[in-house]
C-alpha cells in the first residue's frame, strides 16, 4: 500500500479530477493535506506519507512545504527544484538562456531609474512582469516612456517583492500562443490559446482549441524539460517568424480547458506518472 500526501489548497477541478483518478488506483492511500490549515515543526515528518503530490495554488506554500517534506526524506512530485525554477521567471529565463533554448530577451533592474533606462534599451513595446506570479496578474505592455514611467512608479509602491524589474521584449503572437503539457521528457498534448487581447493565458478569457504536435513543438519542449527538470510540466511557447520561442514554464499545470480539447486524459497520465514515481 503507498501512502500518497495529495498537497493542496482548495478543490479546484483538476484536484477533483485527480483525486478520482487515483481512488480508481489499487493499493493507494490517498493522505488529504490542506497547505493552509496545519502548521509544521520543521524538524518532524507533517504527515506519515511516503510520496507527496504538490498542488498547492501558492507558489510559496507549495515550495516550502515540499522543502520540509524532503528535508525529512519524502520525495515530492514536482520536486521543489523544480518548482523554484519554474516558479521564479528569472530562474527560469537564466536556465533557457544558458542551455540555448530560444526565448524572449530579458533585462533586469532593481531601482526605477535603472528599470527606465532598460526599458529603453529593450525598446518598445516591451512587457513589465512580476519575477512571482501567474494567471497573467499584473502584466503590464509598456508602449512609450511615458507608460514606462507610470508602471516603474506603480511597481515600486508595491513593496519589496515588485522592487525587481523583469522586463521582456514584446513577442507579437498571431493572436495566439501554445501551452504543451510535458510529463517526464514527453510532451502528451497542447492547445493553442486565441485572445483578441496580448494577453491569452485561459484564466483571462483566452480561448482553447486542439494544437498538434509537430516535430519542432516535440523538440523544443523536451529541450526545455531536460533544461528546467524533468516532472509535470506545462510550457508556454510563442510561435514566431523565426520559429518557436518558450516564454514560461508551470509546475503546478492546470489542464481543465485541455482534456476534450485535445481528446487526451490528463489527469489519468499524471496519476501513473506519479505512481512510477512512487514505485522508483
Amino acid at each position: 500500500m503507498t501512502r500518497l500526501g495529495f498537497l493542496m489548497t482548495r478543490l479546484r477541478p483538476e484536484e477533483k479530477l485527480l483525486l478520482e483518478e487515483l481512488e480508481k488506483r489499487p493499493k493507494v492511500e490517498v493522505v488529504r493535506i490542506l497547505d493552509g490549515e496545519h502548521f509544521f515543526d520543521i524538524s518532524q515528518l507533517p504527515q506519515e506519507v511516503d510520496l507527496v503530490f504538490e498542488r498547492s495554488i501558492s507558489y510559496s506554500r507549495g515550495l516550502y512545504i515540499s522543502r520540509i517534506f524532503e528535508a525529512n526524506h519524502v520525495p515530492v512530485i514536482n520536486p521543489s527544484v523544480l518548482a523554484e525554477r519554474c516558479g521564479d521567471k528569472y530562474v527560469t529565463s537564466q536556465l533557457l538562456v544558458q542551455n540555448g533554448i530560444p526565448t524572449p530577451r530579458v533585462v533586469m533592474a532593481f531601482d526605477e531609474e535603472s528599470a527606465l533606462r532598460a526599458i529603453e534599451a529593450v525598446g518598445y513595446p516591451c512587457v513589465l512582469k512580476p519575477v512571482i506570479g501567474s494567471w497573467g496578474r499584473l502584466l503590464a505592455r509598456v508602449e512609450n516612456r511615458s507608460d514606462a514611467e507610470a508602471f516603474t512608479e506603480h511597481k515600486a509602491a508595491l513593496g519589496i517583492n515588485h522592487q525587481v524589474f523583469y522586463i521582456q521584449e514584446y513577442v507579437n503572437k498571431p493572436g495566439r500562443d501554445i501551452r504543451a503539457f510535458v510529463i517526464g521528457e514527453e510532451p502528451i498534448c497542447a492547445i493553442y490559446r486565441t485572445s483578441d487581447s496580448w494577453i491569452t493565458n485561459t484564466a483571462r478569457g483566452g480561448i482553447a482549441s486542439n494544437c498538434p504536435l509537430t516535430p519542432e513543438l516535440i523538440e523544443i519542449c523536451q529541450r526545455t524539460a531536460r533544461t528546467i527538470g524533468c516532472g509535470m510540466l506545462a510550457i508556454d511557447v510563442f510561435e514566431t517568424a523565426d520559429g518557436l520561442v518558450v516564454n514560461e514554464v508551470n509546475h503546478t499545470m492546470e489542464f481543465r480547458n485541455s482534456i476534450t480539447t485535445t481528446g487526451v486524459n490528463i489527469p489519468s497520465l499524471m496519476v501513473d506518472y506519479v505512481l512510477s514515481q512512487a514505485r522508483a
